[in-house]
């Protein structure tokens, strides 16, 4: 389906058929450990703890999150609502003192997580191509939101979020409070006799410096071993299960649950600082 497409022009394309039809429960857990992932950078965890929103709010965050990230690989980046939505994305970010390293790392998490998941996990490897299209629409994605210095490869993308993460992974409190809030909205999804061993499933699939970072304990070996080894073997037997027909968009998940009757792009997320948030907001630019 994608190898006959041009990564450097038709990257939507490839992305929208990796998304939506080939892997999109995997795309979906990949891009929100990626999200997790950057919650134990302490400058990152405080800030989404003492907004709130990943804290009291945390369902409506996801779906939120889920749909603005959705609509430029559904639609393409030129569509009206595509383009609300990054509108959405920009406007929120402006409201803090966000510097530019934090904004490439997070930028990195979508590049790299997913492709490792993928890869280890899915029911086949993503091939050059859908690589190389997966780069030139996060370099988009990111010039669209302003943000300099973008890698131009997978390997300089990988290279920034693991060195990121090695100098930049530390316990913070505050940080641990949004993942143990996004933890527990995880076991939500599941019906509450599963909920203990979500949970361990959870940790099993984080690495030890994340683990680390929020001072989670490590599951025994065998768990560890045995949730990797259930992954994968899922992914085999998918591989005689061949794409979608249909496009699978965030929309279409039992898990985005606040928005029954339909949403507006123009109308998620939020809109002003927290009440009472100590986190300084950025400063309008002279003129």
């Amino acid at each position: 389906m994608n190898e006959a497409l041009d990564p450097r022009t038709e990257f939507v394309a490839i992305c929208r058929n990796l998304v939506m039809h080939e892997f999109p429960w995997d795309m979906n857990q990949a891009l929100s450990f990626a999200l997790f992932r950057t919650y134990a950078v302490p400058d990152i965890g405080r800030l989404l703890a003492r907004t709130g929103e990943f804290t009291e709010r945390v369902q409506k965050r996801y779906d939120d999150t889920a749909l603005l990230l959705e609509a430029p690989t559904r639609l393409g980046f030129e569509h009206p609502e595509a383009r609300a939505a990054i509108r959405r994305i920009n406007a929120m970010h402006r409201m803090y003192d966000i510097p530019q390293d934090q904004l490439r790392y997070v930028l990195s998490t979508f590049v790299v997580v997913p492709r490792r998941w993928i890869d280890a996990y899915g029911k086949r490897r993503l091939s050059p191509n859908e690589v190389e299209a997966t780069v030139h629409y996060y370099r988009e994605l990111g010039r669209r939101m302003g943000i300099r210095g973008v890698p131009e490869t997978f390997e300089g993308f990988a290279a920034l979020m693991d060195g990121y993460e090695a100098e930049h992974f530390a316990h913070d409190a505050e940080a641990r409070r949004v993942a143990d809030a996004t933890l527990r909205h995880m076991l939500t999804f599941h019906p509450r006799v599963a909920a203990p061993a979500v949970e361990v499933f959870g940790r099993a699939m984080m690495d030890p410096p994340l683990r680390a970072a929020f001072r989670y304990d490590a599951p025994s070996a065998l768990v560890e071993r045995l949730a990797h080894q259930g992954l994968r073997l899922r992914g085999v037997v998918l591989r005689a299960v061949p794409a979608r027909r249909r496009p699978k968009g965030v929309a279409d998940l039992p898990l985005v649950r606040s928005y029954p009757g339909g949403y507006r792009v123009e109308e998620l997320g939020t809109f002003t600082p927290a009440p009472g948030c100590p986190v300084r907001p950025r400063r309008p630019a002279p003129r």
